[in-house]
C-alpha cells in the first residue's frame, strides 16, 4: 500500500521535532540548512523515526527544494 504524506518542512530549527496537524499534514522542524539536500535527509530520518518505520520506505516524491513536500511511504 503505498501513501502520500503532505510535509511542511521549517529547517534551521532550533528545536526540532515532528508534529501532525489536524487536517493530517505534518510540520517537521529540522536542525539542517536547506544547502546539498541535508534538511531532506533529516526530514526522512525524523519522519521515519515519528512514524516508527525504516527511513527507506520514505522518498521526497515532489518538493526536494522547497518546504512544501510529498512524501510517499511505499513497501
Amino acid at each position: 500500500m503505498t501513501e502520500l504524506l503532505s510535509v511542511k518542512v521549517q529547517p534551521r530549527s532550533k528545536t526540532p521535532g515532528v508534529e501532525k496537524l489536524a487536517d493530517g499534514s505534518f510540520r517537521i522542524r529540522v536542525l539542517a540548512p536547506p544547502d546539498r539536500g541535508r534538511a531532506n535527509r533529516e526530514v526522512i530520518d525524523r519522519l521515519a523515526e515519528f512514524l516508527d518505520i525504516a527511513p527507506s520506505r520514505l522518498k521526497i516524491v515532489r518538493g526536494e527544494t522547497s518546504s512544501n513536500k510529498w512524501v510517499r511511504v511505499g513497501p
